[in-house]
């Protein structure tokens, strides 16, 4: 999922690492929203916000708005600077590290809000932002290296991108377009599993409660994890087939001889 970049990553990657981080992001949107009552796997409502503070004189709010719609921006900024800077040593690690800044944004959330949360307002602002932030990562990462095809922390672009799909698909020279079809996987699996991250979320949450985030990072760990036990297997059947050469071409010399 996360050792190939751009161009090189096939349906099925993009499809696997969508599906992980939409269910992710499913989770962490309805659990801000239960807990803060606030959204933070995107910033759009936060625009409009923003802009009603600044016409209501509510500065201080402004700022808040601000620093969270920043910080989604800064999310995404650092995943991929990483990810342009990194890419030519290791993609894996270029690629790993920023889902690692987002575990730790969350498990930070997670073992504070389970351990020292008081439900103050500064206590809420602080945790809203890592979570924005966390979730800017993971939108960066996803975007950045599968070339703008991944999205995985909103639906409002995959609920348009399927719309017009759908349209295409009445027509049947459309149907049988497998650019478009494979479109159409990607973006309803992205949906339907950020649909149902949030429906497991919203229903294990009156027994967890801040443990939520212990668990979103458990799935993101997969997504690092499933790369790294890929590579390892790899390495192994690689190296096992060097140890094998030997003795083949040991044998077709003195079966010649």
């Amino acid at each position: 999922m996360l050792r190939k970049y751009s161009n090189t990553r096939t349906l099925s990657d993009n499809i696997k690492l969508g599906v992980l981080t939409a269910f992710s992001a499913g989770m962490v949107n309805i659990g801000s929203f239960l807990i803060f009552l606030s959204f933070t796997s995107n910033v759009t409502g936060y625009f409009a916000i923003f802009a009603a503070e600044i016409v209501r004189g509510n500065f201080y709010q402004v700022f808040v708005v601000l620093e969270w719609i920043f910080l989604f921006f800064f999310g995404s900024f650092t995943s991929n600077l990483i990810v342009i800077n990194f890419n030519n040593r290791n993609k894996y690690v270029a690629h790993a590290i920023p889902v690692v800044f987002e575990i730790t944004c969350l498990l930070i959330v997670g073992f504070y809000g389970q351990y020292f949360y008081q439900e103050t307002l500064k206590e809420t602002e602080m945790l809203l932002s890592l979570m924005l932030f966390a979730m800017g990562l993971q939108n960066g990462l996803t975007a950045s290296i599968s070339n703008f095809t991944v999205k995985t922390t909103h639906l409002t672009g995959a609920t348009t991108d399927l719309g017009i799909l759908f349209s295409m698909f009445t027509k049947a020279e459309f149907r049988k377009n497998q650019e478009m079809t494979d479109k159409a996987k990607l973006v309803g699996s992205i949906m339907i599993s950020y649909m149902v991250g949030a429906i497991v979320a919203g229903v294990i949450y009156q027994y967890v409660q801040f443990r939520l985030f212990y668990i979103v990072s458990g799935f993101l760990t997969v997504v690092i994890a499933y790369d790294l036990y890929t590579l390892k297997f790899l390495r192994y059947i690689q190296n096992l087939r060097r140890k094998k050469q030997p003795a083949v071409d040991q044998k077709l010399i003195t079966e010649g001889s």
